[in-house]
């Protein structure tokens, strides 16, 4: 399949900074190489600089290798804006994923998240699991 335009949630991408061999690193890696778009939002990109950068991680990877992480998703990604609508999904916080997808045009939403994961497919945006998202990415078009 074709991802140009990916959604990518807070933890897949956490989980990619903090394990660089790994299935969440290979989404990333699998989106950059293929010269794709991560899509964020304000609300999205905010939330995952306030949780990234925090000290939380700092026993496992440097604060200054985490905020390179963050500015490499940078050069790849597009923001979009949304509205905060409330879209259904059972956890309130996660509606602007799905927000971000819709408005963002994005090809798939990939999560680890079972509020989102449920959602799938939301307004015909794919919402798959990391391992799922490079099944379907390799499969032939």
């Amino acid at each position: 399949m074709r991802a140009e335009r990916v959604v990518v949630d807070t933890n897949v991408l956490i989980s990619a900074a903090l394990r660089p061999v790994s299935t969440t690193r290979a989404v990333v890696d699998a989106i950059r190489q293929a010269r794709g778009v991560l899509l964020f939002a304000n609300e999205t990109i905010q939330e995952l600089h306030s949780r990234l950068l925090g000290t939380k991680f700092d026993r496992y990877v440097s604060r200054t290798t985490r905020a390179q992480f963050l500015v490499q998703l940078l050069g790849v990604s597009e923001r979009v804006s949304i509205t905060g609508a409330k879209l259904g999904c059972t956890d309130p916080k996660d509606d602007k994923f799905l927000e971000t997808a819709t408005i963002g045009g994005a090809d798939c939403l990939t999560s680890g998240d079972r509020h989102l994961l449920d959602m799938t497919p939301f307004d015909g945006v794919p919402v798959l699991t990391p391992a799922a998202f490079l099944n379907w990415f390799a499969a032939p078009s």
